[in-house]
């Protein structure tokens, strides 16, 4: 039978060429996740403070928080929200892992965590906290992902920042012999305008350029703290254009939670995680920096699990320090896993006695969806492979992504173990590729396999 068209080849040929030069632009820019690994927070310290064994000290700290409240597994368990039939696999998957890696991103701070000093004490510090950051580079004691918060800026302190970053990277640069730690980043905060971004991406262009650093070597991540990041003077959205001053350079963007909701005029016995105002910022982060490989973290609890006595304690003074931890720890865990369901997997830690509660509430996040996540991947991985194999065109790879992700995030932190991820039908090797699209390839049937 024959069937009737209109269009010819020619005006077929330009009306698909519209919209494959399209779907380059949208795929340019929207890469996807690429499924390494991202920290599930970054612990903020400041710059004065920070030696080369911090990240173990905190450990210890955190480690005996969680030893002298929570020596049991039903009582971590009932604080973090964890199903009573995960408590003991929790529990030990947090003391584990407090044991082994407690900090995963660490950042150096000389900003609100830092104060004011005068110039010739940053300047100081700046310098002491690079030769530190060598040290433990050497020594192989930092943590996986490490950076420096630097000052906005402002008319008022630009030029500081810009100084305690030159000082930083001059100092570090000369003590490692050019080498940067993995996954070194910088943090700008209180951001108002592009400007702010294009100025930060010059300094480290200049800095590479005459430090022989590769270009492209040094990252930055955004904070967003003001409301003209979210809704710009002329009512546009500010976060895509910051991602495009950054000219690559971004890696990451962190809510903050308290600058910005005083930013709404919102009096401080409301300033929280859960605010509708903070939720709205952050759907409207996770709009901007979908599928542009940019990590997304939440901000902070600033409520600390810290006993108010000390010393030689009656009972009551005992009872009175354990309420307040444990308030203190159930508000961190339900502000985590709020951040979880979000979309969040990454926030910030203050205090070492916060670290149990973060892993606590991710491990029971990632362990109670691992049956359905499992099912759910098996299926569709199965269904994409047969797709492949019969030749049809399999074009929702970054949902095959975004699922595997589950288990990538899973796996890096601690939660989840490599063999309990076997039960998506992937093989080890196909998960530590971390690429649904490479199982994809790996699946597909060649030529010599038919004969």
């Amino acid at each position: 039978m024959t069937t009737r068209t209109t269009l010819s080849a020619k005006r077929m040929a330009k009306a698909l060429a519209k919209v494959h030069a399209a779907q380059l632009d949208v795929a340019a820019r929207y890469v996807g996740d690429s499924g390494a690994r991202q920290p599930v927070h970054t612990v903020y310290g400041g710059a004065h403070l920070f030696t080369a064994d911090t990240a173990r000290k905190l450990g210890e700290l955190a480690l005996r928080s969680l030893e002298t409240y929570a020596p049991d597994a039903g009582t971590f368990a009932d604080i973090v929200g964890a199903k009573a039939e995960l408590a003991q696999i929790v529990y030990d998957r947090v003391r584990a892992k407090l044991a082994r890696e407690a900090v995963e991103d660490f950042r150096i701070d000389f900003e609100d965590g830092y104060g004011n000093r005068t110039d010739e004490e940053e300047d100081g510090h700046a310098a002491a906290a690079a030769r530190e950051v060598a040290k433990g580079l050497d020594d192989g004691s930092l943590p996986p992902f490490i950076g420096i918060r630097i000052k906005p800026f402002s008319r008022e302190l630009a030029a500081r920042s810009i100084r305690t970053l030159d000082i930083f990277v001059s100092e570090l640069c000369s003590a490692t012999e050019g080498r940067l730690p993995p996954n070194f980043v910088v943090t700008l905060p209180k951001i108002t305008s592009t400007a702010d971004v294009d100025t930060l991406v010059w300094v480290f262009g200049e800095l590479e350029e005459k430090l022989d650093l590769d270009p492209g070597s040094l990252q930055l991540e955004i904070m967003v703290e003001t409301t003209h990041c979210i809704l710009d003077p002329r009512g546009r959205s500010m976060l895509p254009r910051l991602l495009d001053a950054a000219s690559g350079r971004m890696v990451g963007a962190h809510f903050g939670t308290y600058d910005y909701t005083a930013n709404c005029d919102i009096t401080a016995a409301h300033q929280r995680m859960g605010h509708p105002a903070c939720d709205f910022a952050k759907h409207m982060m996770k709009v901007a920096f979908a599928q542009t490989g940019v990590a997304l973290s939440d901000g902070a609890t600033n409520i600390m699990p810290v006993a108010p006595h000390k010393g030689t304690l009656t009972d009551e003074q005992k009872k009175a320090n354990q309420d307040a931890v444990f308030a203190a720890w159930r508000l961190h865990a339900s502000d985590v896993r709020h951040s979880l369901v979000n979309g969040f997997y990454q926030g910030w830690d203050l205090h070492p006695a916060q670290l149990p509660t973060r892993y606590g509430a991710v491990y029971g996040f990632f362990l109670e969806g691992l049956a359905a996540a499992s099912h759910r991947l098996k299926n569709f991985v199965e269904k994409a492979a047969q797709a492949t194999l019969v030749g049809d065109v399999f074009d929702d790879a970054a949902t095959g992504q975004g699922l595997l992700n589950y288990f990538l995030r899973g796996i890096s932190c601690g939660a989840v173990r490599e063999d309990e991820a076997l039960a998506t039908g992937l093989s080890l090797e196909e998960i530590r590729g971390r690429s649904f699209v490479k199982i994809l390839d790996g699946r597909r049937e060649k030529p010599a396999e038919k004969a």
